[in-house]
């Protein structure tokens, strides 16, 4: 097969720091074209990555115009993530789209509804899936060593590190702070760990309570107080139809000293999991409570044929192109994804009425 053509939409940090290195690990793929309303980003990513004859565009309708096209990456703010996401697949072009899937549980939902009608793939840059942890524990989970798995913690959470930089503190711009930003992270793996996607109710809050703080010890230094539209911490509670309960928590400031990110805890009725230190499973055998600790290191089952030890973005990568070229199976579905959405915005929509918000399943 020839080469896999592909377009990058959007080429600011996590074009450059995770989705365009990546694509150099995948055979078969080159990148043709580059899109950013700010020409000299697309000019720098061209030249860095693209191929000789490669193309730049500030708008992105004009590159979905090149039929020769025949993926998107599509790497803007949450904002415009659906409607450039739907004008892709209805523009003939398979689709990744970098989390959170959209802004709004409505824009999510109308990009299932476009991959179904347009028979285009998409999938959701969840990488999180691809670590070596994640991969252990979704195995120990599918051979029904945790038994039913009733509870578990999503964690996000940062003491001080919030991002100064780009449009993350901008309400309009992203729906949301830690909450849309790294709590999805969080949120997918447990969804996806447990194999749980029906949701009954939530309850959320959200808090600012440190952003008009001043001298605020941030790991990238001290926010614009006055650009800080979101919230610094947030966090829910999640009761699934079968009674299975989540606790989702994230902060990108919060007091608290043993920060995590993008970290799961099950508990289920044969065991439980965490990722503290690598993996620890516990339990109880022959009347004895036991943890245990995988080496993750060494040798272990291959989440994706060809990825050997890969980073978690290089597997992202391989296993989308892969589904495109092989008709294999993508991890990240457009279905799971949407309804991570859809939770994060019943937490936001519960902090904002003090009120329970229901899923119609």
């Amino acid at each position: 097969m020839s080469k896999l053509k592909v377009g990058i939409i959007g080429c600011g940090g996590i074009a450059n720091g995770k989705h365009m290195p990546a694509l150099k690990s995948v055979k078969d793929v080159e990148m043709v074209a580059f899109c950013d309303i700010v020409k000299e980003r697309a000019e720098e990513a061209a030249a860095r990555y693209g191929t000789e004859d490669a193309k730049v565009y500030t708008d992105y309708k004009e590159l979905l115009k090149d039929k020769s096209i025949d993926a998107v990456h599509v790497l803007t703010p949450n904002r415009s993530h659906s409607f450039i996401t739907i004008d892709s697949l209805h523009a003939d072009k398979h689709v990744i789209c970098e989390k959170p899937m959209a802004k709004t549980a409505k824009e999510a939902r109308e990009m299932v509804k476009a991959a179904k009608e347009t028979g285009k793939l998409l999938t959701i840059g969840y990488q999180n899936r691809y670590r070596k942890d994640t991969m252990f524990i979704k195995n120990v989970c599918e051979a029904g060593e945790l038994g039913d798995i009733y509870f578990a913690k999503a964690h996000a959470l940062r003491r001080r590190a919030v991002p100064t930089w780009g449009v993350f503190l901008n309400e309009e711009e992203q729906g949301g702070g830690p909450l849309i930003d790294i709590g999805t992270h969080a949120l997918d793996i447990t969804l996806w760990l447990m194999n749980n996607y029906k949701p009954k109710m939530v309850v959320g809050t959200t808090f600012e309570k440190l952003k008009d703080q001043k001298n605020s010890g941030n790991a990238w230094g001290d926010w614009d107080r006055e650009q800080f539209t979101v919230e610094d911490s947030a966090f829910g509670f999640i009761v699934m139809e079968n009674g299975a309960t989540i606790q989702l928590e994230s902060s990108w400031a919060l007091n608290i000293l043993d920060g995590v990110e993008a970290q799961s805890t099950l508990c289920g009725t044969l065991g439980g999991a965490d990722m503290k230190d690598g993996v620890r499973i516990n339990g109880v055998k022959h009347g004895r409570q036991y943890i245990e600790k995988p080496d993750l290191n060494g040798g272990g089952v291959a989440f994706f044929d060809g990825a050997g030890d890969g980073k978690s973005e290089e597997i992202e990568a391989q296993i989308f192109y892969s589904a495109i070229k092989n008709g294999t199976e993508l991890c990240v579905k457009p279905e799971q994804a949407c309804v991570v959405t859809e939770i994060l915005e019943a937490i936001y929509e519960s902090a904002k009425t003090g009120k329970p918000v229901y899923f119609n399943n």
